[in-house]
């Protein structure tokens, strides 16, 4: 089944955790990453890989010694994640990736890389993500997500000291990336 076929199906069973229709697109994965780390990350995160479009672009990018590894709440977006990478460190509750991180004896992430749908999550469940989000980035890290309005944006600027925002029109929707960084 494509790719856009089950963000669809899950997109209508359950709103609230899938935040959009349709897959990202390339032009919108280039955009969220361009201003990773690769040269240098030691520890990479993606948060809501969904069918894995940037999981992809981030295996083929990062250096074969990164830790990586995602969080995907979905089971069946788990299940084709497992199978299109195997091996790939999947764990499901994004509220929990301080701890993650610690029981996997892993350093602070390097960048953190989100297609997490913040606008559809109750107030309390964002604000915990983003204090794991916190908690886990190394202060020289990036925290990069996109959403499909600029609603994040005060939320953002309110926990890091340096919020940059891009816009992609070539996405459907079209979509505004947040570039995010604890230190100026």
């Amino acid at each position: 089944m494509s790719d856009f076929l089950v963000f669809l199906r899950r997109f209508f069973s359950n709103p609230t955790r899938v935040g959009s229709v349709t897959p990202s697109s390339k032009f919108l994965c280039r955009q969220m990453m361009k201003n990773v780390p690769w040269s240098s990350a030691k520890t990479i995160v993606e948060l809501g890989p969904g069918t894995g479009v940037f999981t992809e672009e981030i295996l083929r990018l990062k250096r074969p010694e990164t830790k990586f590894f995602v969080v995907e709440q979905d089971p069946e977006f788990q299940q084709m994640l497992k199978e299109r990478f195997p091996g790939l460190v999947i764990q499901s509750e994004a509220v929990h990736l301080a701890r993650y991180v610690k029981q996997m004896n892993l350093q602070r992430a390097d960048a953190i890389i989100s297609g997490l749908p913040f606008a559809v999550f109750p107030g309390e469940v964002r604000a915990e993500i983003l204090d794991n989000v916190a908690e886990t980035l190394d202060p020289d890290g990036v925290f990069v997500t996109f959403q499909y309005s600029l609603q994040m944006k005060a939320e953002l600027e309110g926990r890091f000291k340096k919020v940059n925002i891009g816009f992609t029109p070539f996405n459907i929707p079209p979509a505004f990336v947040y570039t995010c960084r604890l230190q100026e």
